[in-house]
């Protein structure tokens, strides 16, 4: 039991760190700068937190997160567009089924669309994976996909209510823990999430 609870407050601490991190990335006015601050943060967290999703045997040599340099172009200001009702549901070991409802889409330029999801659950929050033309091959993209948005567990980097917009910025587009750790259960990106084209920044993959 002890060993339990304690995994819980490491993964509480885990998130609240999460959440102070992005706060200070919406506080920065400079996109590069923010990326920066991001970066060392993520990488911080990877190494030396103990609800990191780094196996032990991976955390002697890790030297960083493979993530590319700051493309200013891949940073979006977009609305959330209506799209057609569905959802999904995701099975997890710990916290049962979570259901997901589809709350809209974003349109990115030259890019493609990606379905906008909402936790239609206690507490809510905005979720948004993608899996674009990169993943799976070597050096490029987590096969399962990468999460930009996921409120739920602070990865925000800001929205305006008033205008329905949220910042959309694929370089933070980071991996989800199961990346890492087979071990994680993490909902992947759905059919409306899947780009056809490349996305060449964010968090990268060379597992």
């Amino acid at each position: 039991m002890a060993v339990t609870a304690r995994t819980a407050l490491e993964v509480v601490d885990w998130r609240q760190r999460v959440f102070a991190l992005y706060a200070e990335v919406r506080r920065t006015a400079n996109a590069g700068d923010a990326h920066v601050l991001w970066r060392r943060g993520r990488d911080e967290l990877m190494l030396r937190h103990p609800a990191t999703p780094l196996l032990p045997e991976d955390r002697p040599g890790f030297l960083g997160l493979p993530i590319a340099p700051y493309e200013p172009d891949w940073r979006f200001e977009l609305p959330i567009l209506p799209a057609e009702p569905g959802g999904f549901e995701f099975a997890t070991g710990t916290d049962g089924i979570v259901p997901f409802e589809r709350l809209g889409r974003v349109e990115i330029p030259d890019v493609g669309s990606l379905d906008v999801w909402r936790l239609a659950s206690y507490g809510g929050g905005i979720f948004i994976p993608l899996r674009d033309a990169l993943a799976g091959r070597e050096e490029g993209t987590y096969g399962g996909g990468r999460y930009l948005i996921d409120t739920i567990k602070g990865a925000d980097l800001g929205s305006d209510a008033g205008r329905a917009t949220m910042v959309l910025d694929f370089n933070f587009a980071y991996n989800p823990s199961c990346a890492y750790d087979p071990a994680w259960a993490c909902p992947l990106a759905q059919p409306g999430n899947v780009l056809a084209a490349p996305v060449p920044v964010g968090e990268l993959y060379h597992g």
